[in-house]
């Protein structure tokens, strides 16, 4: 009956529209037809007596003809992903690897290989950087070549993402998530796989490892003040304690997690530009906190009103760890690999270099020939004899996702179901 009623008023207010448009049209039809009388006019030479309205008429070039045609799809845009790769002593063959296995042209790439590393492993990296044909055509990857010092335990690690971030905000150009990844990382799905399934989520989502349940990590990590040499010398050496210990800070909660983070461009914005303070506060206080990777884009992401309802709580990672944890996870060997797969994740860590099961996912998982690109959409070259589909270039935003997209599909329908999301945002 409701909705009876709701349709008769429907049409009860249609009704009362048309009564009111029907003078205001017949004006205006009596009008056009005079105008159009006007035009038949003409002089004793043939020409209209009305030249205004003949320049009107006799060059019917409207400004919409003048508009690229607007493609019509029924798919949404694809996203673009800003990755930051970081490496450190000897990492500078698995870093290439890795940056094989990431790359698409859509992306944005920051490499580093931190000061620990030789000058001739670093300049290696930025020599393939720069002479890689299809990244000079694309030019979307950039190494930092000022090096930074990295302790993966103190805080020059998060200064390290920071100067990426800021780097990326600074050179422009579209992007809409910024992944942090080692080089003893490795995708499991393609980007095409990747770009297919994020162009589904909304853009202000963060992906990020959290809980306020820090236990044991209030008084071994919290408390307790260390200095991170990196930030004061030019070598690498471990971090050290200061005697005295804190309280815990009570301008805002703690958070931990994961170190490994897929966050919004809005977000990164907030940690850069910093438009309050807390962003700020944050970051003087991790930078005497023990492994403050783990925590410090945590703690803000959750105390920020505008960003706490945004979080997904996920590394997008499969690792495998001691029980309890340790301080590093196990090394990935082909034994595992069943286990990745059917985890769903993006992504793994971590991985010895030349580990025989990244041969497997190359060739099961990625289509990647030795030393290739992981080819997609954009690849229209012939796989024939061994050659490199990716060396003939087409449209970058066709996509062609493949099995990957469905296992990342799973993974994102469960990590956003009504039983995880909400539940779990910022507790």
């Amino acid at each position: 009956m409701k909705k009876l009623k709701n349709y008769y008023m429907h049409l009860r207010n249609l009704q009362t529209m048309e009564r009111r448009w029907i003078f205001p049209l017949a004006i205006g039809s009596v009008v056009s037809l005079f105008l159009l009388f006007l035009t038949t006019l003409t002089s004793t030479d043939g020409t209209p007596l009305l030249p205004f309205y003949r320049a009107i008429v006799s060059n019917p070039v409207f400004a919409e003809s003048k508009l690229p045609p607007i493609p019509i799809s029924s798919l949404p845009p694809p996203p673009r992903f800003a990755y930051l790769i970081s490496g450190s002593i000897n990492d500078g063959s698995m870093l290439k690897r890795t940056l094989q296995a990431l790359y698409h042209p859509h992306n944005r790439y920051i490499v580093h290989l931190d000061l620990e590393s030789p000058p001739a492993e670093r300049l290696d990296l930025q020599n393939y950087v720069k002479d890689h044909s299809v990244f000079k055509k694309f030019g979307n990857v950039r190494m930092i070549t000022k090096a930074n010092l990295v302790t993966y335990r103190g805080p020059t690690m998060v200064a390290n993402t920071l100067h990426a971030a800021a780097i990326l905000l600074r050179e422009g150009g579209d992007w809409d998530w910024f992944i942090n990844l080692s080089a003893s990382d490795y995708p499991l799905i393609t980007q095409d796989d990747l770009l297919h399934t994020f162009s589904y989520l909304p853009r202000d989502l963060n992906f990020i490892d959290h809980t306020s349940n820090i236990g044991w990590k209030e008084h071994q990590r919290a408390k307790p003040i260390i200095v991170d040499p990196g930030l004061y010398m030019t070598k690498k050496t471990d971090v050290f304690w200061v005697t005295q210990k804190r309280s815990k800070p009570t301008a805002f909660k703690l958070f931990t997690g994961s170190a490994w983070i897929a966050l919004s461009k809005p977000f990164i914005e907030y940690c850069i530009w910093g438009w309050d303070n807390l962003p700020r506060n944050v970051l003087m206080y991790y930078s005497n906190f023990l492994s403050s990777p783990e925590g410090y884009f945590h703690t803000v992401i959750c105390n920020a009103q505008e960003f706490r309802n945004t979080t997904v709580n996920s590394d997008l990672h499969f690792i495998s760890w001691d029980n309890p944890p340790k301080q590093h996870p196990h090394y990935l060997t082909l034994a595992d690999m069943k286990k990745m797969i059917d985890s769903n994740a993006p992504f793994a860590r971590k991985f010895c270099h030349n580990e025989p099961v990244l041969d497997k996912i190359d060739s099961e998982l990625l289509s990647k020939g030795p030393g290739m690109l992981v080819p997609g959409g954009w690849c229209t070259g012939s796989r024939e004899n061994g050659s490199d589909p990716c060396s003939v270039i087409g449209n970058t935003t066709v996509l062609r996702p493949g099995p990957g997209s469905k296992r990342l599909e799973t993974l994102i329908g469960s990590l956003l179901s009504s039983e995880n999301f909400r539940p779990r945002q910022c507790v």
